[in-house]
Order: C-alpha cells, then sequence, then structure tokens
C-alpha cells in the first residue's frame, strides 16, 4: 500500500529528487515547488516566478543545500535552508526544458529541452561550455557518475547518444529502430505504429552501464566501454511507454514506471552483470547463437539476439496512475519508491532489501 505525501502541491507533480541528506524535492505544473522530510511532511513551498511548470528538480552531489529547478525555458538555483528567491537564475536554453543533470563535481550543469538542444552550463564561469543537439525533442539527459565531462542522452528522434564535453558532436550514437539480427527488417510492424521515442534514462553509480526507456514499453540496457556502448538486454517492461527508469543504488536493481500506472522492479544482473568480456565481440557472439537457435528449414526467425522474453519484475506495484518520475529515499531504516503522478500527491511505497 502506498503512503500518500499530501499538503505539498494543488497541482500535477512533474519531478522528484532526494538530497544525500534525505530532504525530498518536488516539483509540478503552474511554479510549484516543494521539500518535505523523511516522514513525508511539507517543510517549504514556493512558487517560481511566471507559474511554468516546474519540470527537473536536481540536488547538488557535493553542496546538497543547493537545489536546480527548471520552469519554462530556465534555470534557478535555489537554496533549500531558506526557500526564498532564486540565487541565480540561467536563461540558456530557447525551449521549455525537459530534464536537469549536474556531474558529481558541480562543475557543469545540462539542460535538456524541446528543442533537440542540450545547453552545458559551467558552474564556475556561468556560461555555456556546450551546446549539444538532437534532431527532435531531447527527453532526458544524465551525466556519468565519476566521470564529470561524460554524458548521454535520448531523445524523440529515438537517438541514444554518449558525450564528452571536450567535443560539439557525439562520440557514439544508436537508434533504437535499428536492427539487431542482420538482414532482419528496420522495423516490425508493431514499431511503425508505436516508435521507440526514447523518454527516459539512468546511469548506475558505476557511470558504466545506463538504461533507456522507449514509448515501445521496452526497457533497453546499454554497455558503455571508452568511447561507444553496445545494447546488453532489451526486454518489454510495460504495456505502454515507459515514462521512467532508474538504477537503484545495488548495481543492477533497476525501477521503471509506465504511462500503464506500474511501476516494477528488475534485477537485471543476469543480463548485465556477467558481461567481462568486450561487450561488442559478446554481442557478435550473442547475434550468432540467436541466429543458429532461431534458424528452422533454412528461414530466420524474427527474434533479436538480446531480447529477454524471460525477464520477469522482482515487484510489481499496481500503481494506477501514469507516472511523471520515480525517486528512491531512505526513510525510517526502509527504502521507500517515491512516485509523481497525474496527481498533486507524492505516493511512498516500501522497497524489499535486496
Amino acid at each position: 500500500m502506498a503512503v500518500k505525501w499530501d499538503g505539498g502541491h494543488s497541482c500535477s507533480v512533474l519531478c522528484l529528487d532526494v538530497s544525500s541528506e534525505g530532504l525530498v524535492a518536488s516539483g509540478a505544473e503552474r511554479g510549484e515547488l516543494a521539500l518535505w522530510d523523511g516522514g513525508g511532511s511539507p517543510v517549504a513551498q514556493l512558487r517560481l516566478p511566471q507559474a511554468e511548470d516546474v519540470t527537473s528538480v536536481v540536488f547538488s552531489a557535493l553542496r546538497p543545500s543547493t537545489l536546480y529547478t527548471s520552469h519554462g525555458e530556465t534555470i534557478s538555483v535555489l537554496d533549500v535552508r531558506s526557500l526564498q528567491e532564486p540565487l541565480q537564475r540561467f536563461h540558456v536554453n530557447e525551449e521549455e526544458i525537459n530534464c536537469l543533470s549536474v556531474n558529481d563535481t558541480d562543475s557543469f550543469l545540462a539542460a535538456a529541452d524541446d528543442s533537440g538542444a542540450i545547453k552545458v552550463v559551467d558552474l564556475e564561469s556561468k556560461k555555456v561550455s556546450r551546446s549539444l543537439r538532437h534532431s527532435n525533442i531531447c527527453s532526458s539527459v544524465a551525466f556519468r557518475p565519476q566521470r564529470p565531462q561524460s554524458l548521454v542522452s535520448c531523445g524523440l528522434d529515438m537517438q541514444v547518444m554518449l558525450w564528452n564535453l571536450q567535443k560539439a558532436r557525439p562520440l557514439w550514437t544508436r537508434n533504437l529502430q535499428e536492427c539487431d539480427v542482420e538482414g532482419e527488417s528496420p522495423q516490425s510492424a508493431g514499431q511503425f505504429f508505436n516508435p521507440p521515442l526514447a523518454h527516459c534514462l539512468s546511469v548506475t553509480s558505476c557511470g558504466n552501464i545506463f538504461s533507456c526507456g522507449a514509448q515501445d514499453g521496452k526497457v533497453r540496457i546499454f554497455r558503455v566501454t571508452g568511447v561507444r556502448f553496445e545494447r546488453e538486454l532489451e526486454f518489454q517492461a510495460h504495456s505502454l511507454g515507459v515514462s521512467q527508469v532508474l538504477f537503484m543504488p545495488e548495481a543492477y536493481w533497476l525501477l521503471s514506471g509506465g504511462n500503464d500506472g506500474k511501476v516494477l522492479l528488475w534485477d537485471v544482473s543476469s543480463g548485465v552483470g556477467k558481461q567481462q568480456k568486450s561487450p561488442a565481440k559478446s554481442l557478435h557472439r550473442r547475434k550468432a547463437q540467436a541466429a543458429a537457435s532461431s534458424r528452422k528449414d533454412g528461414k530466420l526467425n524474427k527474434v533479436a539476439s538480446n531480447e529477454h522474453p524471460g525477464v520477469v519484475p522482482k515487484l510489481t506495484i499496481e500503481h494506477g496512475e501514469k507516472v511523471n518520475w520515480l525517486s528512491c529515499a531512505e526513510i525510517k531504516g526502509s527504502r521507500r519508491v517515491l512516485v509523481a503522478d497525474q496527481t498533486s500527491s507524492v505516493s511512498a511505497y516500501l522497497l524489499p532489501e535486496p
């Protein structure tokens, strides 16, 4: 059963984040921002200027009292110890911001927007240091832990990209519509009607594995090696689009939330945790094995080599509302998954121990 956190908002909650000190921030429509203690009580509230929807909230890893928020085309920097006028404002994006990410040295802030741009702000000089770009809406961006110059992004152009801040062009790009088995049609009929528009990303604490959720209901997991990445695992997670993915502190536990109103907990270690060899070589080997095992009477069945139909969730939460955001917090010695949805409440669910 969910514990409902009420009293912080009057509008639909769009985003969440938890500081290293356990303070929870939530952003909602019409400029509403709230702070919560671990017990689910609102401790501070603020309405940001112009009452534009608060689409992303991110705490600094180094300075947990610093909160970065996006509303409309603006980024506001706030001090949560005194939630008043923003300490700073950045207006570097030309269209509505969808996602913010701060690297773990608190030196760069990335903001992905509806134009497809990712504006990277140098937080010391307070200036844009890089402008990166997708060809359609950029829905999510995430710095890789332990690699302050490296980030991944995805968008409604169905592209997943790996970037280094020393270069303006992506180091590596993957189109989610690309086929996995040679000779297979680039898109099945299902993909044609429900293309894999990429909505969300999450990177593990080691920085080498990241997940991507898409409109086709699938979760894809990639491994980064050097200046490229390869898909390690793919599975059907939701009956509708995947709106959120979140890697837990445990290396290969993954939360996913969908437009089908479900929140699922996955253990993907069997698909990625044992991969010690070169991903490119192992991917090639799995393709060959899949081709051999699926060939009947000289015909190749259309089975993606790295799709795992047998992956099943460890926990299913029938939340009932479209999931806008997921976060995870340690509360009273137990872990909770926090869910933002179409309502003005935040829902907290108890998670099992690993």
